[in-house]
């Protein structure tokens, strides 16, 4: 299914905007997509779900061809730890799942904040090979070690994968929690792969010095408002799927029961914006943002980067964005699929080569987090791919 694309006189690229149809005029099997939902549904069942609830959303081209719930936004009102099972809130006090609700992403955050470092490199205000140390001289451990932005972007700056900044009795406020960011050294070989939240907490401080705007504002302005995400930003989103009953020693603060706030603890220790965690987004908003990136950057009149720029940020090795992951992918992995997967249960998976999506938003750890799952995800990718007519 080829993209269709336009000039328009102003000389930017336009798109069809996504619209809701039918699997056959998306070109692709209804059949594998029933089958598709009815396996997001049976993740939401029985005493010990993979989820409690879920939505999932899938299309081809400019049509969302699926789009469904499951289970519950809010199932639990804790987590015992004695039955290692949660604590069940009577049925008409839940909250159901809708196609609506929004989920906090976790890591997909990720591929929003690539998105704003790629709009200034297309603008020429970041370069993407500069050293990290020309925008942000007082972080002076990565630029004494002469990190790059490529590097940050492709998680390949040799920086550990976290820090405990959430830890109150270290990092008092933010403040300091900055310096420690400042002063932290590559553990490892620059120019060798280690997946790290760091990369994109210091792309997020080279963003903000070079614009003057927080990242919030460079998503809001840049990325959803243009697209008209209108449920797309960071939190606090009330009415978000609830996530985790977060408590020591499963978790790294005593919380509780967590909705409408971000997961992450480095995310909520920097007040809830963070470039590796903290936005909340629907599935439908997340389908836009997929096919604005299948159309090479544009969404209706909407233009966020150049065709040639999306390519840069989808190309291998990909920037923030992982390519051809088979154990979150299935088997759209293998012919430069891009996407990532998020903590909290989320997804999303960018197939080129046919056009076509795949969103999975789950609340999985609602009420307290697993070793992760992926098959669910792996499963979903497969069913799309084998969907997809020629």
């Amino acid at each position: 299914m080829p993209r269709a694309e336009s000039r328009q006189g102003s000389g930017q690229l336009s798109a069809p905007r996504l619209r809701s149809d039918t699997p056959e005029r998306a070109g692709l099997d209804p059949g594998q997509l029933r089958r598709a939902v009815a396996q997001v549904h049976d993740l939401t069942t029985g005493e010990r779900p993979w989820a409690a609830g879920a939505v999932v959303a899938v299309g081809r081209g400019p049509v969302l061809a699926a789009e469904a719930a499951a289970g519950w936004a809010v199932r639990y009102s804790s987590y015992d730890p004695h039955t290692d099972a949660g604590v069940e809130l009577p049925e008409g006090s839940r909250v159901p799942m809708s196609v609506d609700t929004p989920f906090d992403l976790a890591s997909l955050t990720k591929l929003f904040t690539a998105v704003a470092a790629v709009q200034q490199i297309e603008r020429g205000t970041l370069g993407i090979d500069a050293e990290v140390g020309a925008y942000l001289p007082d972080f002076r451990a990565a630029a004494e070690h002469r990190v790059t932005v490529r590097q940050l972007l492709t998680h390949t700056s040799g920086l550990r994968p976290e820090l405990p900044l959430y830890d109150s009795g270290a990092f008092a406020d933010k403040e300091a929690r900055l310096r420690r960011l400042r002063a932290e050294p590559p553990v490892g070989v620059p120019g060798t792969y280690c997946y790290s939240d760091l990369n994109m907490l210091l792309l997020q401080q080279v963003l903000e010095r070079i614009t003057g705007r927080g990242l919030d504002v460079l998503v809001r302005d840049g990325i959803t408002r243009p697209l008209g995400m209108t449920a797309t930003g960071f939190g606090p989103c009330p009415g978000a799927a609830a996530t985790e009953d977060q408590r020591r020693p499963w978790a790294k603060a005593d919380r509780g029961m967590l909705r409408g706030v971000v997961h992450d603890e480095n995310a909520w220790a920097l007040g809830g914006v963070a470039g590796h965690a903290g936005l909340f987004s629907t599935g439908r908003d997340l389908a836009v943002f997929c096919r604005t990136l299948l159309a090479g950057g544009s969404h209706g009149p909407a233009r966020i980067l150049g065709p040639d720029f999306v390519e840069l940020l989808l190309a291998e090795p990909g920037l923030g964005f992982a390519l051809d992951q088979p154990w979150f992918m299935g088997e759209l992995a293998g012919r430069g699929a891009a996407g990532h997967t998020g903590f909290t249960g989320t997804m999303l998976v960018l197939d080129r080569v046919t056009d076509t999506f795949a969103i999975l938003l789950a609340n999985t750890v609602h009420p307290r987090r697993r070793a992760p799952d992926n098959r669910a995800r792996a499963a979903l990718c497969t069913r799309v791919a084998r969907a997809v007519r020629a």
